[in-house]
């Protein structure tokens, strides 16, 4: 039963690595096809995009300007947040203690 499936088992390795091999093919014939439109229509050039500088400074004036709405609405609670006690943890947890003092 072994030997089985280890045949399978390199059956269906070689396969996928057959597959993969010919969806890469496939996969750089798609990135031809649409690059070349990306070049026709100019979405390739640095215009189009932001430059990192100034996408920083735009996410970078959302957060604070997020940070001091944020910080208006809030209500002003404290920020521990404490679990409700369970009856059921109380119990044990008194039944430890009265063991320890025995």
């Amino acid at each position: 039963m072994y030997r089985l499936t280890q045949i399978i088992r390199n059956f269906l390795l070689r396969l996928e690595g057959f597959i993969s091999v010919i969806w890469k093919n496939f996969a750089n014939s798609g990135r031809n096809f649409f690059g070349f439109f990306a070049k026709l229509f100019g979405l390739t050039e640095s215009g189009y995009f932001l430059e990192s500088d100034e996408a920083q400074t735009i996410k970078r004036a959302e957060t604070k300007q997020k940070i001091e709405t944020d910080r208006d609405t809030a209500p002003s609670t404290s920020t521990t947040n404490r679990r409700r006690s369970n009856a059921k943890m109380d119990y044990y947890l008194n039944m430890a203690r009265d063991i320890k003092k025995n």
